[in-house]
């Protein structure tokens, strides 16, 4: 029997590399590219051993398969299962090297169903052969630029049963867009474009596509690297014409990591994936692979809502150099976590990996962020805990603990934020300012200044410095729920957090004194005001006048009037109007009289309503009385007039 290669696989794997739909599965060949399908045998370990019929150049599989590929639950529970491929290894060739970038840059959804590829996605198989006959797995080795990827990664339609779905499965889902043309900047609309870089883009988008290398050689441009990255971010628009220019300038030298990165990275961005791995494999010929590459591989993926091949993207980075270590697992997982209600994927992928690669805190602040963007509240919970196990607490887990505190928020959970909130001030963990600015302002909107107080002492007792738009906030709540005494202590010490109190900030708590009837707190504030220079509004005046003329101190309603006039605090109307019906209500009618009268020479509007109040009351008083007061209104009236 001639020698063996032995390559082992699980069998969850196994719909993934498989092109046509179950019904016809009996009828096609596995899509491992290894040129010659010779003598090919195959042994399929469920339980117990059950043995397929096989004929060369041609495999039949049997109902047993079908059976289990048909049935999720059952692929599911059997995901421990594992089969055996068997093939001759002297027919496992290396495929021929072609010039750069060949590869026809075709949207993905333009492969033909059928053809049998290479995937530099599939996993790395373990090998175990014949001592006296050593072969090469075609897949190790790098490969030319040109050379055709696995139909799996050019053609969304064939990514079935995927263990990382983009979308709910119980609804059927669209293929997620291409990208359209224009979706990404060009030179025409970004700004600061070196005219270097304005003039090679214009040929590559003026010039026919056969042409442009022409078109560029007789221009004569010879474009540094720092040009040649600028054209390439403003090319992922025309992704073929890119590809060309970048070519045309790789010629007599190599490419830099960084523009290898650009590259990438615009062929992802636009859905080319096979030759993104194309450029891939030329990076590794080339020793210029980094995690920055894999990186914006893993995005690209995700952001065409193909996550599973981004997670197989990282099972195999480790076969191109790079190495697949906690940076590399926070790539990924943020690149999952960043879409749109898939922070459940990302989970999935965390938890099978989290035993090869342990977390950091990191990894849990990313999961955390994609609950709070989800605002799931009871995975949030959850995942905070196994954070605190696996890494404990850690003040510099700052992202952690700002998204954990927001969702509970959000979901309206305070009682648990501040109870979480003493529970990281104990071990001298903190939130960061983003955190309490959020939670202030949420806060605010529901006047809820008993869990704001408790909220904003841990936050300055951490050592965080509030701004006056902070303190402001603060203290206008407690001012709207009458804390006076809280309002007055973060007022005291606002000065020594370098936050100095504006007119705002002596206005809230002057109205919340003037509310509340407090007429000596009141006048000795108003005369702290207008030694600090933070004058009092003419409504806080106005409502100050009213509420001391009500309370029996005429003669602070006075001297907040004369501070009025006398610094012209306008407008002066609802003041004047104010002064004049206290003294009404005291029965004061020849002061008054003499007030209106000199407020008709300041030319200040006496209201309507004022002069019926007055009216009422003259009236009340008898005959002399009731001639001044048609006196006052013959005057009122001409005044009215004019």
């Amino acid at each position: 029997m001639p020698n063996l290669l032995k390559i082992e696989y699980f069998l969850c794997a196994l719909p993934k590399f498989i092109h046509a739909p179950p019904r016809i599965l009996k009828f096609q060949i596995f899509p491992f590219e290894f040129h010659n399908f010779l003598h090919l045998h195959i042994h399929v370990l469920i339980g117990m051993k059950h043995i397929l019929k096989v004929v060369d150049h041609e495999i039949w599989i049997v109902a047993l398969v079908i059976t289990i590929y048909n049935s999720h639950s059952k692929l599911t529970s059997k995901r421990k299962t594992r089969f055996f491929l068997l093939c001759r290894d002297s027919h496992c060739t290396q495929p021929s090297s072609e010039p750069l970038f060949s590869a026809n840059l075709q949207s993905p959804s333009s492969t033909q169903p059928n053809r049998i590829q290479s995937n530099p996605l599939l996993p790395q198989f373990q090998r175990k052969i014949n001592q006296k006959h050593v072969s090469e797995n075609p897949l190790d080795a790098p490969r030319p630029m040109n050379h055709k990827m696995e139909a799996m990664a050019e053609n969304p339609g064939r990514s079935r049963g995927l263990k990382y779905p983009s979308k709910n499965p119980n609804k059927p889902q669209a293929t997620p867009p291409i990208p359209k043309p224009n979706q990404f900047p060009s030179h025409l609309d970004a700004p600061n474009v070196s005219p270097t870089a304005r003039a090679l883009c214009d040929i590559l988008t003026r010039s026919s596509p056969q042409d442009i290398e022409s078109s560029l050689s007789s221009s004569r441009i010879d474009p540094e690297e720092e040009c040649v990255n600028e054209v390439l971010r403003l090319s992922y628009n025309y992704p073929s014409s890119a590809v060309k220019f970048f070519r045309w300038a790789g010629r007599g030298k190599k490419h830099p990591t960084h523009t290898w990165n650009l590259m990438v990275d615009l062929l992802g961005k636009n859905q080319l994936f096979e030759p993104m791995w194309d450029a891939v494999r030329s990076m590794k010929q080339e020793e210029k692979l980094s995690l920055s590459t894999f990186a914006s591989i893993f995005q690209s993926y995700c952001t065409a809502g193909r996550f599973n091949e981004a997670v197989m993207s990282f099972d195999v980075m480790d076969r191109y150099g790079v190495k697949q270590d906690v940076v590399a697992v926070n790539s990924l997982l943020s690149a999952i976590c960043s879409e749109d209600n898939q922070t459940s994927a990302g989970l999935e992928f965390f938890e099978g990996i989290k035993g090869k690669v342990p977390p950091d805190g990191d990894s849990f602040a990313i999961l955390l962020e994609g609950w709070e963007k989800e605002c799931n509240a009871a995975k949030a919970k959850t995942t905070f805990g196994e954070m605190v196990v696996r890494v404990g607490w850690n003040k510099d887990n700052v992202a952690a603990y700002d998204a954990f505190l927001m969702t509970l928020l959000r979901a309206g959970l305070v009682d648990d934020v501040v109870r979480f909130l003493q529970v990281m001030k104990d071990h001298e963990c903190f939130p960061g300012l983003k955190f309490f600015t959020n939670a202030l302002d949420f806060l605010v909107k529901l006047n809820d200044a008993d869990h704001a107080l408790p909220t904003w002492d841990v936050m300055v007792s951490g050592g965080l410095m509030p701004n006056l738009i902070m303190y402001n906030a603060m203290i206008g709540l407690l001012c709207n729920n009458a804390v006076i005494d809280h309002a007055f202590r973060l007022l005291d010490e606002m000065v020594f957090h370098g936050a100095f109190p504006d007119a705002l900030t002596y206005n809230m708590i002057f109205e919340c004194l003037v509310k509340n009837k407090k007429v000596r707190e009141t006048e000795s504030f108003f005369a702290e005001m207008i030694k600090n220079e933070r004058p009092p509004t003419a409504s806080n005046c106005a409502a100050a006048i009213a509420m001391l003329f009500d309370c029996d101190d005429p003669e602070a309603a006075h001297e907040i009037w004369s501070y009025v006039v006398d610094n012209c605090i306008k407008p002066l109307d609802e003041c004047a109007n104010e002064l004049v019906v206290g003294l009404c209500k005291l029965s004061r009618f020849t002061e008054l009289k003499r007030v209106a009268e000199d407020l008709l020479d300041r030319r200040i509007h006496i209201y309507e309503s004022t002069m019926s109040i007055l009216k009422d009351a003259f009236y009340k008083e008898g005959r002399s009385a009731r001639d001044r007061y048609d006196s006052l209104y013959r005057r009122w009236k001409a005044h009215v007039k004019l």
